[in-house]
């Protein structure tokens, strides 16, 4: 079985995408992360659901997670506001986790190789230096377990 094979279609998102709406995006398909794409539509880095949440968390609060207990509930309430007029751009770490990117003709051995080297969540699927498809580390999981 190749890389091609096993992509799914999957939510992908710009640089210049709205947080708000990638945050949507990882929440109402309760994903692991979003594939992010330069303005060519190459694959260019992931965005993974903690990055966001911990975008969310004041800097100070992550310092001290006590402080937590202190906020107030409007606070709380608030938390996601700070995705407003923000980009995805806005959202990755300058230091963004490497995105594992598998040749349309991987096995699923390469594509596992890559994807756990990198420790990611999800690998691009590209041909033709074109994005064909997403590959989740439950995916191929599912995919080696029903071939075992």
């Amino acid at each position: 079985m190749h890389a091609e094979d096993m992509a799914e279609e999957f939510p992908v998102v710009g640089l210049n995408s709205d947080a708000w709406e990638a945050a949507r995006l990882l929440a109402e398909h309760r994903l692991p992360g979003l594939v992010v794409t330069d303005p060519d539509g190459h694959p260019h880095s992931i965005l993974p659901a903690s990055q966001v949440v911990r975008f969310l968390v004041p800097s100070y609060v992550q310092d001290d997670p006590s402080l937590a207990g202190v906020l107030d509930e409007s606070m709380a309430d608030r938390v996601a506001d700070k995705l407003g007029g923000k980009t995805v751009r806005d959202v990755i770490p300058h230091e963004a986790p490497e995105l594992a990117v598998v040749n349309f003709d991987d096995t699923i051995v390469e594509v596992a190789a890559i994807m756990a080297r990198l420790r990611c969540p999800l690998a691009a699927v590209i041909k033709d230096r074109q994005l064909v498809g997403v590959i989740t580390a439950s995916r191929l999981l599912q995919l080696a377990l029903v071939h075992h």
